[in-house]
Protein backbone atom coordinates (compact mmCIF):
# COMPACT_ATOMS: atom_id res chain seq x y z
CA UNK A 1 0.00 0.00 0.00
CA UNK A 2 1.64 3.23 -1.68
CA UNK A 3 1.96 6.50 1.35
CA UNK A 4 -0.59 8.38 1.78
CA UNK A 5 0.07 12.23 0.03
CA UNK A 6 1.05 14.27 3.27
CA UNK A 7 -0.82 17.89 2.59
CA UNK A 8 0.04 21.32 4.01
CA UNK A 9 -2.89 24.08 3.74
CA UNK A 10 -2.22 27.66 3.97
CA UNK A 11 -4.50 29.91 5.71
CA UNK A 12 -5.16 33.43 7.00
CA UNK A 13 -8.69 33.29 8.47
CA UNK A 14 -12.12 31.55 9.33
CA UNK A 15 -10.99 28.44 7.67
CA UNK A 16 -14.27 27.16 5.54
CA UNK A 17 -12.41 25.77 2.76
CA UNK A 18 -9.95 24.00 5.42
CA UNK A 19 -12.82 22.53 7.09
CA UNK A 20 -14.54 21.29 3.76
CA UNK A 21 -11.38 19.68 3.14
CA UNK A 22 -10.92 18.19 6.78
CA UNK A 23 -14.94 17.03 6.22
CA UNK A 24 -13.79 15.14 3.03
CA UNK A 25 -11.37 13.25 4.47
CA UNK A 26 -13.19 12.16 7.77
CA UNK A 27 -15.81 10.78 5.13
CA UNK A 28 -13.42 9.19 3.00
CA UNK A 29 -13.34 11.24 0.19
CA UNK A 30 -9.69 12.17 0.31
CA UNK A 31 -8.14 8.73 1.09
CA UNK A 32 -5.11 8.78 -0.76
CA UNK A 33 -3.71 12.27 1.11
CA UNK A 34 -3.43 12.96 4.73
CA UNK A 35 -3.80 16.82 6.06
CA UNK A 36 -0.69 17.17 7.59
CA UNK A 37 -0.12 20.65 8.77
CA UNK A 38 -1.89 23.93 8.60
CA UNK A 39 0.34 27.21 8.12
CA UNK A 40 -1.27 30.69 9.00
CA UNK A 41 0.19 34.22 8.43
CA UNK A 42 -2.47 35.46 11.12
CA UNK A 43 -2.21 33.86 14.85
CA UNK A 44 -6.08 34.49 15.42
CA UNK A 45 -6.91 32.96 12.59
CA UNK A 46 -10.02 30.57 13.28
CA UNK A 47 -9.04 28.22 11.11
CA UNK A 48 -6.55 27.40 13.54
CA UNK A 49 -8.67 26.06 16.03
CA UNK A 50 -10.25 24.35 13.29
CA UNK A 51 -6.88 22.04 12.63
CA UNK A 52 -6.62 21.13 16.26
CA UNK A 53 -9.96 20.57 16.64
CA UNK A 54 -9.42 17.52 14.06
CA UNK A 55 -5.75 16.74 15.49
CA UNK A 56 -3.77 18.45 12.49
CA UNK A 57 -0.40 19.74 12.99
CA UNK A 58 -0.51 23.98 13.16
CA UNK A 59 2.17 25.94 12.70
CA UNK A 60 2.12 30.41 12.20
CA UNK A 61 4.37 32.72 10.36
CA UNK A 62 4.08 36.28 10.97
CA UNK A 63 5.21 38.51 8.31
CA UNK A 64 5.85 41.80 10.24
CA UNK A 65 7.89 39.38 11.97
CA UNK A 66 10.17 37.83 9.37
CA UNK A 67 13.44 40.39 7.68
CA UNK A 68 11.42 40.32 4.03
CA UNK A 69 8.88 38.49 2.09
CA UNK A 70 12.44 36.44 1.14
CA UNK A 71 12.42 35.10 4.58
CA UNK A 72 8.84 34.99 5.09
CA UNK A 73 8.65 32.30 2.19
CA UNK A 74 11.54 30.46 3.47
CA UNK A 75 10.46 29.84 7.13
CA UNK A 76 7.14 28.58 5.34
CA UNK A 77 9.26 26.37 3.15
CA UNK A 78 11.43 25.16 6.34
CA UNK A 79 8.42 23.66 7.65
CA UNK A 80 7.02 22.00 4.72
CA UNK A 81 10.44 20.34 3.95
CA UNK A 82 10.24 18.91 8.01
CA UNK A 83 6.93 17.90 7.51
CA UNK A 84 8.11 16.23 4.21
CA UNK A 85 4.75 18.01 2.72
CA UNK A 86 3.95 16.35 -1.14
CA UNK A 87 1.36 19.08 -1.85
CA UNK A 88 0.21 22.47 -0.59
CA UNK A 89 -3.34 23.73 -0.48
CA UNK A 90 -3.88 27.84 -0.84
CA UNK A 91 -7.36 28.03 1.34
CA UNK A 92 -7.76 32.02 1.57
CA UNK A 93 -4.11 32.21 2.17
CA UNK A 94 -3.90 36.12 1.94
CA UNK A 95 -0.35 36.20 0.54
CA UNK A 96 1.19 36.25 -2.71
CA UNK A 97 3.87 33.63 -2.43
CA UNK A 98 6.86 34.81 -4.92
CA UNK A 99 8.32 32.98 -7.73
CA UNK A 100 11.16 31.42 -6.14
CA UNK A 101 8.79 29.89 -3.50
CA UNK A 102 6.16 28.33 -6.61
CA UNK A 103 9.49 26.97 -8.44
CA UNK A 104 10.03 25.11 -4.94
CA UNK A 105 6.69 22.85 -5.50
CA UNK A 106 6.67 23.10 -9.66
CA UNK A 107 2.74 21.66 -9.87
CA UNK A 108 2.37 20.76 -6.62
CA UNK A 109 0.62 24.14 -4.92
CA UNK A 110 -3.33 24.88 -5.61
CA UNK A 111 -5.47 27.51 -4.97
CA UNK A 112 -9.12 27.98 -4.96
CA UNK A 113 -10.36 31.40 -6.46
CA UNK A 114 -13.84 32.46 -6.33
CA UNK A 115 -14.43 32.95 -9.85
CA UNK A 116 -14.80 31.50 -12.96
CA UNK A 117 -10.80 32.52 -14.05
CA UNK A 118 -10.12 34.44 -16.45
CA UNK A 119 -12.79 36.82 -15.11
CA UNK A 120 -12.58 38.77 -11.81
CA UNK A 121 -9.26 37.27 -11.04
CA UNK A 122 -5.21 38.45 -10.19
CA UNK A 123 -4.23 41.17 -8.02
CA UNK A 124 -6.39 42.93 -6.40
CA UNK A 125 -8.46 40.16 -6.62
CA UNK A 126 -9.91 38.72 -3.52
CA UNK A 127 -12.78 38.10 -1.04
CA UNK A 128 -15.66 40.06 -1.29
CA UNK A 129 -14.30 42.09 -4.03
CA UNK A 130 -14.23 39.73 -6.18
CA UNK A 131 -17.77 39.35 -6.06
CA UNK A 132 -19.00 43.02 -5.88
CA UNK A 133 -16.90 43.24 -9.33
CA UNK A 134 -19.50 40.33 -10.35
CA UNK A 135 -22.14 42.05 -9.58
CA UNK A 136 -21.09 45.66 -11.05
CA UNK A 137 -20.64 43.95 -14.31
CA UNK A 138 -23.93 42.59 -14.07
CA UNK A 139 -22.51 38.96 -14.90
CA UNK A 140 -25.39 36.01 -14.94
CA UNK A 141 -23.23 33.75 -13.42
CA UNK A 142 -19.85 33.47 -11.39
CA UNK A 143 -18.83 30.53 -10.02
CA UNK A 144 -15.33 29.04 -8.37
CA UNK A 145 -12.34 27.72 -9.66
CA UNK A 146 -9.18 25.60 -8.67
CA UNK A 147 -5.87 26.11 -10.10
CA UNK A 148 -2.54 24.96 -9.91
CA UNK A 149 -0.20 28.11 -8.69
CA UNK A 150 2.25 29.74 -10.46
CA UNK A 151 4.17 33.44 -10.11
CA UNK A 152 1.23 35.30 -11.62
CA UNK A 153 -1.71 35.74 -8.87
CA UNK A 154 -3.94 32.91 -10.31
CA UNK A 155 -2.25 32.36 -13.56
CA UNK A 156 -1.87 29.02 -13.37
CA UNK A 157 -3.38 26.15 -15.17
CA UNK A 158 -7.25 25.11 -14.55
CA UNK A 159 -7.96 22.22 -12.40
CA UNK A 160 -11.59 22.61 -11.90
CA UNK A 161 -14.53 24.88 -11.97
CA UNK A 162 -18.09 25.10 -10.88
CA UNK A 163 -20.73 27.91 -12.07
CA UNK A 164 -23.00 29.60 -10.07
CA UNK A 165 -25.81 31.59 -10.99
CA UNK A 166 -26.36 34.84 -9.54
CA UNK A 167 -29.84 35.82 -8.23
CA UNK A 168 -31.41 39.06 -7.85
CA UNK A 169 -30.92 41.04 -5.01
CA UNK A 170 -27.85 39.85 -4.43
CA UNK A 171 -25.32 41.32 -2.25
CA UNK A 172 -21.46 40.30 -2.19
CA UNK A 173 -22.21 38.75 0.82
CA UNK A 174 -25.00 36.55 -0.19
CA UNK A 175 -23.20 35.79 -3.49
CA UNK A 176 -20.12 34.76 -1.22
CA UNK A 177 -21.93 32.76 0.65
CA UNK A 178 -23.43 30.55 -2.32
CA UNK A 179 -20.25 30.42 -4.19
CA UNK A 180 -18.41 28.74 -1.20
CA UNK A 181 -21.15 26.56 -0.27
CA UNK A 182 -22.34 25.50 -4.27
CA UNK A 183 -18.65 25.85 -5.51
CA UNK A 184 -15.79 26.15 -3.61
CA UNK A 185 -16.66 23.47 -0.93
CA UNK A 186 -17.01 20.55 -2.99
CA UNK A 187 -14.48 21.21 -5.95
CA UNK A 188 -11.63 22.42 -3.50
CA UNK A 189 -11.62 18.70 -1.89
CA UNK A 190 -12.22 16.79 -5.76
CA UNK A 191 -9.07 18.39 -7.10
CA UNK A 192 -7.11 17.03 -3.45
CA UNK A 193 -8.08 13.81 -4.71
CA UNK A 194 -7.74 14.03 -7.94
CA UNK A 195 -4.25 15.32 -7.27
CA UNK A 196 -3.95 12.26 -4.73
CA UNK A 197 -4.78 9.71 -7.08
CA UNK A 198 -2.29 10.52 -9.43
CA UNK A 199 -5.69 12.14 -11.95
CA UNK A 200 -4.10 15.28 -13.36
CA UNK A 201 -1.70 15.70 -15.57
CA UNK A 202 -1.00 18.27 -17.72
CA UNK A 203 -0.69 18.26 -21.43
CA UNK A 204 0.31 21.46 -23.45
CA UNK A 205 0.15 23.85 -21.10
CA UNK A 206 -3.68 22.25 -20.02
CA UNK A 207 -4.19 20.41 -17.05
CA UNK A 208 -6.54 17.31 -17.98
CA UNK A 209 -8.34 15.24 -15.33
CA UNK A 210 -8.87 11.72 -15.11
CA UNK A 211 -12.17 11.01 -13.38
Amino acid sequence: MKNKAKIAVLVSGGGTNLQALIDAQQSGIINSGELALVVSNNSSAYALTRAQNAGIKTAVVIKKECKNQADFESRILELLRENEIDMIVLAGFMSILGADFVSEYPERIINVHPSLIPSFCGEGFYGLKVHQAALDYGVKVTGATVHYVNEIPDGGKIILQKAVNIEDGDTPEILQKRVMEQAEWKILPQAVRLFCDGKITVENGIARVEE
